[in-house]
C-alpha cells in the first residue's frame, strides 16, 4: 500500500453522531428531524451508519475510508479569469437550476457543465445537486456550498443529511447545497474503470518474496490504469481539482449570487482552496476542516499521510498494552503481539470469507488505516485482530470492504476508481517503476508497521495518462479571510498539514481543535461558534485560536 494516496470520501463525518452529540451540551444538539424543531442547534458532523463512502465513517461495522487528500501538486498558476470558463466560442453560461422537492426540507436538481471549459458548446457532465432548504427564509444568509471530501465521492449526502451534520444556525440561515462532482455519485458520466475489486486490492501481495510476485503487482497496477483510461477516454483528463472549482463557479452563477460562502472537509479543504484560488472576489466566507499540505507533491503527501497513520497506529497499541481486556494485551506488550499477527498473515493468510481471497497483511492494513479515522472505530479494530489472532478474518475483511465500498450483495461503487483518476489528474508526476522502488526506504522509516521492510511500491499514478492541467498553485489571494480547521491528532491530514495551508493562504486562520480524529467541526461548542459567527456575520477568528 505504500505510495498510494489514501482516499475518504465522507470521513469528514467520522466520529458518528452519538460520538458528536456527546462531545456537545446535550441541549445543543436536536434530533435527527429537526427541521422544525426549536432546539439550539444540530450538529453532529457525521451519519452514524457511515462508511467513508456516499455513507462514509460511522460506526464500528462500517468505518471511515481513510483520506484521499491529493496533497499539493507545485503545479503551475491557474487562473480562473473571472468566470468559469472562457472558449473559442465564449464563457461559458450555466443554466438556472430547476429544482425538484424531494422532501419537505431538500430539493433535487442538476445542472450541466462542460466536460473542457475550453470548448463549451462540446460534451457536458450533468452534475447532481441537493438544497437543503434555509429554515428561516426571511432571514436567509445565501447559499452554503459544501463538499464532505475525497476525491471521488459524492457531496450531495450533505444536503440530505445537512440536519445532522451542521450546526442549527447555519441550517437556519443558509440553503445548504452539496453536490456530486464531475464523475461521482449521481452526475453522469461517472469515472468507472473496473468491477470486480478483489483481484486488484484483495488478492495481492505487497511484501513479494519473487521477481514474479513483484511483476506481477506492476502488471496488475498496469492493467487498472488500462481500463481506467480505456473506460473513461473521454473524460479522464478532465476530471482534476481545477475543472471541479470552475464547475463551483458555475453552480454559483447557476444560482443567481454575486458571493457564495464554502465548507469543505478533507479533500474538501483543497477542493475550496483551489475555489478561492482561481475565483477570488466570489469568495464571500470560505472554511476548510482538515487540510493537507498544498505544497506537497504526491510523494511528500503520502509520507506526511501515513506518518500520521502510523502515529495513531501507536497510541491505539499503547492503549491496548495498558489494558488488560485487549485482545492483543500480551501481558503489556501490543505492540509486539500486533507485528506477530500481521507476519503470520504475510506468511499464511485466513480464511476471512467463503469464496473470496484469504485475509493476508495487505488486507489487514487496509482495515488498519480505516478503523485510524475516528477512536470510534478502535473496539471494532481491537476484536477484528484478535479474532484475525484465532484464525478468523472476517472482521478485517469487512472493515477493508468498506473501504472499498463494496456492498453486501458484492457490488462495489466507483468512488475509489474516481479518487484514483482524479488524483492521478491533478498532479504532474509520474514515477517509473523504478523510481517507486528506490522510494520505499521512505515509507518504511515514516511507517514501519504499515509498510514493512521489503514492500512494493503502489503505482499509484505511473500507468496513467499524462495530467493535462495540474492543480493550480494555492494562494487565496485577493479571497478574504478563509478559516482552516485542524485537529491536533488528525491522522490523516496530520495537524502539521493544516498549519501549512493556514500559512499559504494569504489570509489564513488557523483554529486548533484538540482531538484524535479527522477533522474538527462538532468536538466542541467553541469551533462550532467559531463557524457560526464567521460564516453568518463575517467575524473571522483570530489566527491560531484554540478549541480545546
Amino acid at each position: 500500500m505504500s505510495g498510494r494516496l489514501i482516499p475518504s470520501r465522507l470521513a469528514a463525518l467520522a466520529g458518528a453522531v452519538a460520538l458528536l452529540a456527546a462531545a456537545c451540551s446535550p441541549s445543543a444538539v436536536s434530533e435527527t428531524s429537526s427541521r422544525q424543531s426549536d432546539d439550539d442547534a444540530s450538529v453532529a458532523a457525521g451519519d452514524a451508519d457511515s462508511s467513508g463512502s456516499s455513507d462514509s465513517a460511522g460506526d464500528a461495522t462500517s468505518a471511515g475510508v481513510a483520506d484521499g487528500d491529493t496533497g499539493g501538486t507545485g503545479g503551475d498558476t491557474v487562473t480562473g479569469d473571472g468566470d468559469a470558463g472562457d472558449g473559442a466560442d465564449g464563457p461559458f453560461e450555466p443554466a438556472a437550476i430547476e429544482w425538484e422537492e424531494f422532501n419537505d426540507a431538500v430539493d433535487v436538481g442538476t445542472l450541466e457543465v462542460p466536460v473542457d471549459y475550453d470548448d463549451p458548446a462540446g460534451p457536458t457532465f450533468e452534475l447532481f445537486l441537493a438544497r437543503y432548504r434555509a429554515i428561516d427564509s426571511d432571514n436567509r444568509v445565501g447559499s452554503l456550498l459544501v463538499n464532505p471530501g475525497g476525491p471521488g465521492f459524492g457531496g450531495s449526502d450533505y444536503a440530505f443529511f445537512a440536519a445532522q451534520v451542521f450546526d442549527r444556525p447555519l441550517l437556519e440561515r443558509f440553503d445548504i447545497i452539496g453536490w456530486d462532482p464531475r464523475g461521482t455519485g449521481e452526475s453522469d458520466p461517472p469515472i468507472d474503470c473496473i468491477d470486480d475489486y478483489d483481484p486488484y486490492f484483495t488478492d495481492i501481495d505487497s511484501t513479494p518474496e519473487t521477481e514474479e510476485e513483484r511483476t506481477e503487482l506492476v502488471e496488475t497496477a498496469q492493467d487498472f490504469a488500462r481500463q481506467c483510461v480505456a473506460n473513461n477516454a473521454d473524460i479522464i483528463q478532465h476530471v482534476g481539482t481545477n475543472n471541479s472549482a470552475r464547475d463551483m463557479d458555475s453552480i454559483r452563477r447557476a444560482l443567481g449570487e454575486e458571493t457564495i460562502s464554502y465548507f469543505g472537509f478533507s479533500y474538501g479543504s483543497e477542493l475550496g482552496a483551489t475555489w478561492a484560488t482561481l475565483f477570488p472576489e466570489t469568495v464571500r466566507a470560505a472554511v476548510l476542516d482538515g487540510a493537507a499540505d498544498p505544497e506537497a507533491d504526491a510523494l511528500e503527501s503520502s509520507l506526511q499521510q501515513l506518518a500520521g497513520f502510523e502515529a495513531s497506529l501507536t497510541k491505539f497499541l499503547a492503549r491496548c498494552s495498558a489494558d488488560t481486556e485487549c485482545p492483543l494485551h500480551n501481558d503489556g506488550d501490543a505492540e509486539s503481539a500486533f507485528e506477530e499477527l500481521m507476519v503470520s498473515l504475510d506468511a499464511d493468510p485466513v480464511i476471512g470469507e467463503t469464496g473470496r481471497p484469504r485475509v493476508n497483511r495487505d488486507v489487514a492494513t487496509i482495515a488498519v488505516i480505516q478503523a485510524m479515522y475516528s477512536e470510534s472505530f478502535w473496539a471494532a479494530l481491537r476484536t477484528s485482530l484478535g479474532a484475525a489472532a484465532d484464525g478468523d478474518g472476517s472482521g478485517l475483511l469487512a472493515l477493508h470492504d468498506n473501504y472499498y465500498q463494496r456492498a453486501s450483495d458484492g457490488t462495489y461503487g466507483n468512488e475509489l476508481e474516481a479518487f484514483q483518476a482524479i488524483s492521478c489528474a491533478d498532479t504532474p508526476e509520474r514515477p517509473t517503476v523504478d523510481e517507486v522502488e528506490a522510494e520505499q526506504e521512505l515509507f518504511t522509516e515514516v511507517a514501519p508497521r504499515l509498510v514493512p521492510e521489503g514492500s512494493a511500491g503502489g503505482f499509484f499514478c505511473s500507468f496513467f495518462p499524462e495530467a493535462i492541467e495540474p492543480r493550480a498553485t494555492v494562494t487565496g489571494d485577493g479571497a478574504g479571510p478563509i478559516v482552516v480547521i485542524g485537529t491536533t491528532g488528525d491522522p490523516a491530514t496530520p495537524f502539521e498539514s493544516t498549519v501549512r495551508m493556514s500559512n499559504i493562504l494569504e489570509d489564513g486562520r488557523l483554529v486548533v481543535v484538540e482531538a484524535d480524529q479527522h477533522t474538527g467541526y462538532g468536538v466542541n461548542r467553541c469551533v462550532i461558534e467559531v463557524v457560526n459567527d464567521y460564516l453568518i456575520d463575517l467575524e473571522p477568528p483570530a489566527d491560531e485560536t484554540e478549541c480545546r
